[in-house]
């Protein structure tokens, strides 16, 4: 009888722990420090360039000075995703925050197999080999920020195997159900009009980044919400700033026609951990959001 409830036990362990060893979390804290907030930038742009990464944009979310972003992409991260053509090139960039509070900095990064996980995983063909290398690299880059301690997940969590085909509750969209923003008569024109309008901050937003394919005619921009009573100001506070890694939002033109990730499927994804009555306190962000970047597309 006793060996049969040890059996039982070890059971119940190795069962437990497949379970949490096939979860991912969508970010990684690499450590609170006591570094300044120029101090951790610095830090952050010097270690992103010896990692083999280029700084390709950065912001302060909300104009909040003490939150930063910092975005960047390598030669190697945009040829695998232009593999994908289902918008694969959403996930040509990666994202670096610092949050300062109460004296002290705190950094952290977005976890890039669980952001190549969502929006490639439908589409795989033989590149989880490369996928896995490209994540352990960004991972061991930034540990040498702190080599004694260790990189800690953090943001909620969402299994491995139900990433590809995320979606919040029934009747929420998936990666691929995009908002459909625009149809041009050519990519060259999309790229003019959306450059423009970027330039004058229409609907109150900042460019952070963009991303040029010019032989495939795919552009990806991150586009910083600022209005104060409807974008960051409003929606980051409610839903939680320490996730910041997750933002600038994204656009991205493929060929004549520009699209985004709907609200309901990209605020789930990178705050999993949140329940229904915090996201109903944001009820109106995804449709504002949509109409932001609408804008962005118009003539």
């Amino acid at each position: 009888m006793k060996k049969l409830i040890s059996i039982l036990v070890l059971s119940t362990v190795l069962f437990t722990t497949q379970v949490v060893a096939q979860a991912l979390q969508p970010y990684y804290k690499i450590g609170t420090f006591d570094k300044s907030m120029d101090e951790q930038i610095a830090l952050l742009k010097e270690t992103v360039a010896n990692g083999g990464f280029e700084v390709i944009g950065s912001y302060h979310p909300e104009g909040n000075p003490d939150l930063f972003v910092l975005c960047f992409t390598n030669d190697e991260l945009k040829n695998l995703s232009l593999q994908f053509k289902d918008r694969g090139a959403l996930a040509s960039v990666l994202k670096a925050a610092v949050v300062q509070k109460e004296g002290k900095t705190t950094l952290s990064f977005l976890n890039p197999e669980y952001m190549f996980l969502a929006y490639w995983g439908e589409q795989l063909n033989g590149q989880e080999k490369q996928l896995t290398a490209l994540s352990d690299k960004v991972k061991k880059m930034f540990e040498i920020i702190d080599p004694q301690a260790r990189l800690i997940p953090f943001g909620g969590e969402i299994d491995k195997e139900d990433l590809p085909d995320y979606h919040y509750k029934i009747m929420m969209p998936y990666f691929t159900d995009p908002d459909e923003l625009e149809t041009f008569d050519s990519f060259e024109q999309g790229l003019a009009i959306i450059r423009k309008n970027l330039e004058a901050q229409k609907g109150n937003t900042l460019k952070v980044y963009e991303v040029v394919f010019e032989k495939e005619k795919i552009a990806v921009f991150g586009v910083g919400l600022m209005d104060k009573e409807d974008g960051e100001p409003f929606f980051l506070p409610v839903i939680g700033e320490d996730n910041i890694a997750a933002m600038p939002y994204d656009l991205i033109l493929q060929g004549k026609e520009a699209t985004a990730l709907p609200g309901k499927y990209r605020f789930a994804l990178y705050w999993p951990e949140l329940s229904m009555g915090t996201f109903m306190q944001i009820v109106t962000t995804p449709g504002y959001v949509e109409d932001v970047l609408e804008e962005l597309t118009e003539e």
